[in-house]
């Protein structure tokens, strides 16, 4: 079974479905390795998986059972 492609999201685009997050408050994340993980593509722009930030997202939830 061939592997589905994940969708690659902008920082941008990671920021928007955050709520507006900062870009700022981002990259502080990528320091203290809060943020979720990146790809960096050969050009230095950072990518972020779909899937991983569904389940970063799911990490952080609270009240879940």
């Amino acid at each position: 079974m061939a592997r589905e492609r994940a969708d690659l999201l902008t920082v941008r685009q990671v920021l928007e479905e955050l709520g507006g997050v900062s870009k700022r408050t981002f990259y502080r994340w990528r320091e203290l390795q809060l943020a979720p993980r990146c790809i960096r593509l050969p050009n230095g722009e950072l990518r972020v998986r779909r899937d991983v930030l569904d389940s970063w997202l799911e990490d952080r939830a609270e009240g879940t059972a």
